[in-house]
């Protein structure tokens, strides 16, 4: 099976390069100072998470054609940063036009979200009570928003693998997103199981970094009403190593087991 053929390759590439978590790790610590942040000034801390959004949007292709391609030579022996730069020059175009894309779809459909919800927040505050023709318009409107919400997890299923298809296979945007939707449906009960593999890991390094942002808020050291006291200086240290490590080593499995997962999937 490809998610078990992928699981056992992955560790391996990793051992015999360590240096494919450098790039993670350099992402993490641009991070690290938001997350930080918040236990000192929250305010701030909004306003430095908003920046580090928008400017994401203009890394994350570089990164990710990056990253892919050092994955894919560590599974086949050795890669290097050099990799690393060339790649994620070389692809950045199309895989920011690709992410772009998806990133159109996620506004279209958060849209919907929110006028379903906004609505249905109306019709309650203006009825007053669930009776008549307003149940059934507030029925209506939970059903499109399930419909929406499961549009939008088929749109991330199918789609999931452009970055991929473009560095590894060397196609445009248009070429790797439907390259993409192609794999996923020749391969769907395997793609199921990548997915729930990489979504019970996503959720293991997404409760170690809930547990930390819980630590660093300031209601989780506030005592019987009082103001909360600023962290020590250990507990900042300790938290910060504890996320960089996480989130360094999640960032670089998921990488190489993606890619191990798609050159499986379209070589069988």
């Amino acid at each position: 099976m490809a998610v078990l053929t992928a699981l056992r390759e992955s560790p391996g590439a990793l051992v015999r390069n360590p240096v494919l978590f450098v790039p993670v790790l350099a992402v993490m610590v641009v991070q690290l100072p938001v997350m930080l942040l918040q236990s000192v000034n929250p305010v701030l801390a909004s306003v430095a998470s908003a920046l580090v959004s928008l400017l994401s949007i203009a890394a994350i292709p570089f990164f990710q054609g990056g990253l892919l391609a050092m994955a894919d030579e560590a599974l086949g022996g050795q890669t290097s940063l050099a990799t690393f730069l060339d790649s994620g020059k070389r692809h950045y175009v199309a895989i920011l036009v690709a992410y772009l894309v998806l990133l159109a779809v996620n506004f279209a459909f958060g849209m919907l979200a929110f006028v379903s919800t906004f609505a249905g927040g109306i019709l309650f505050i203006g009825s007053g009570q669930f009776g008549g023709p307003n149940l059934a318009v507030l029925v209506a409107l939970g059903i499109v928003a399930a419909i929406g919400i499961l549009a939008y997890l088929l749109v991330v299923f199918f789609l999931q693998f452009y970055g991929q298809a473009i560095v590894l296979e060397g196609r445009d945007a248009v070429e790797g997103l439907k390259r993409s939707v192609g794999v996923v449906r020749a391969n769907l009960l395997s793609t199921v199981g990548y997915v729930l593999v990489a979504g019970v890991a996503g959720a293991i390094a997404g409760i170690g970094f809930a547990g930390a942002s819980t630590l660093l808020s300031p209601d989780a050291t506030a005592v019987m009403g009082n103001p909360a006291p600023e962290p020590s200086l250990s507990m900042l240290a300790g938290v910060g190593v504890g996320v960089l490590v996480l989130g360094t080593l999640f960032g670089g499995f998921f990488a190489v087991f993606s890619v191990a997962f798609y050159r499986e999937i379209t070589t069988e």
